[in-house]
């Protein structure tokens, strides 16, 4: 039998790496986090702050409730168990029915900070779920703070809580009293008065008459439950949808209690995806010697890494990584992610050296996790930090009496 020549177009072709070009970048300074609050900031009176969101109309009284982990994309995606959200997807960013993206990386502790702060991950600092200080040379986890780093070195600029809060405006965060003292808190959201309540029949309530204490407010509440489900059975399971319920719940019980002359705006810090429990879904850097040449640390977290490299091998890292994983993930050296604007528009001096030698992003539903220095993150269902609508779009839902 003769067998068929072998011809160079027999063999698929090397995969193409992303072009970094094709990375949907956050909408810094007109539909980011970032800009929610300065613009809520405008409208009460605030010294010194500009609408930047010119699709919202002020109020006399308003009211943040950040659900943790609520996509804009999984809301839309379950219309039964979420009726009253769903009956305000119209509404979203001033009636014109369009979702805030959330920032890089979408996670909660740079989420947060952008909320709180008003400014990008580039100039707030958290740039990351774990980062490298350049100080120690350690990863620090900027949600969990660990190692211990003094608070507002680490992050130094006033929230816009605490600069409303000196221009008279009754201003107060609503959330688990478990939150009252973390670093993350007095470095993204304190300003005004913290109340601790447990369930969140009791935030709402509270949060209700709180509005209604003063004749200009503002008010931040929280439901952190959504997320956990997601990351521990993934946003396809029944417990997942049980708390999407729940939220639903509660704020349709804060909307029926609002009082005149305010608005409430329901959004979230970031999206989830659900990373299938394979080996080409799963690419584990502690079992991989070629991801791991070269490489001094790895931070981030497994949709959005931060890649430190030994002295003198950042750009063999570099090409390293996208060889391997440039056609699943958009990988940049540091200087193209900041030039790209992924962090924002301006990379504070103190920042710089937290951004990996190496960022990557990841755009299909794939994950690099590392199992052994992480073995949490690893096995969780659900994750988020990328680009990708799913993890990025978040809702701006809005409710007036």
């Amino acid at each position: 039998m003769v067998q068929p020549a072998t011809t160079a177009s027999a063999w698929p072709d090397d995969p193409v790496p992303l072009a970094l070009d094709t990375a949907p970048v956050p909408e810094y300074g007109t539909g980011s986090l970032a800009d929610l609050l300065p613009t809520l900031a405008a409208g009460l009176g605030v010294p010194d702050f500009a609408p930047r969101i010119a699709e919202l109309t002020p109020a006399d009284r308003v009211c943040v409730f950040l659900i943790d982990g609520l996509g804009w994309e999984q809301v839309r995606a379950h219309p039964a168990e979420a009726p009253f959200l769903t009956s305000l997807l119209g509404t979203s960013r001033g009636g014109t029915g369009r979702p805030l993206t959330s920032g890089f990386p979408a996670t909660t502790a740079t989420s947060l900070a952008s909320v709180g702060t008003g400014l990008p991950p580039g100039a707030h600092g958290l740039a990351g779920y774990t980062v490298r200080d350049p100080d120690s040379g350690q990863l620090m986890n900027q949600l969990r703070w660990r190692p211990w780093t003094p608070p507002h070195v680490w992050q130094p600029y006033p929230t816009v809580f605490q600069l409303a809060d000196a221009a008279g405006v009754h201003t107060a965060q609503v959330s688990s009293p478990a939150f009252q003292d973390t670093p993350l808190t007095k470095v993204a959201l304190s300003g005004g008065t913290f109340h601790g309540r447990l369930s969140g029949e009791e935030r709402m309530d509270f949060t209700a008459r709180q509005l209604a204490a003063a004749d200009r407010a503002l008010l931040y509440t929280y439901y952190s439950e959504v997320d956990g489900a997601g990351h521990r059975f993934g946003v396809d399971s029944d417990a997942w949808r049980g708390q999407l319920m729940h939220a639903d719940q509660l704020v349709q019980r804060l909307a029926e209690q609002l009082p005149p002359r305010s608005a409430l705006y329901v959004t979230a810090d970031h999206g989830m995806v659900d990373i299938p429990f394979d080996e080409e879904s799963r690419i584990d850097f502690d079992e991989d010697w070629e991801l791991r040449a070269g490489v001094a640390l790895l931070g981030g977290e497994g949709r959005a890494r931060h890649v430190y490299a030994v002295p003198g091998a950042a750009s063999d890292v570099l090409a390293c990584w996208r060889e391997v994983l440039g056609d699943r993930f958009w990988v940049a050296g540091r200087d193209e992610a900041v030039e790209a604007g992924w962090f924002g528009p301006h990379i504070d001096e103190r920042v710089h050296g937290r951004i990996g030698d190496v960022v990557a992003a990841a755009h299909d539903d794939v994950a690099l996790t590392a199992s052994i220095e992480e073995p949490h993150e690893s096995a969780m269902a659900g994750m988020h930090g990328s680009m990708t609508a799913a993890e990025q779009l978040v809702p701006l839902l809005e409710v007036r009496p």
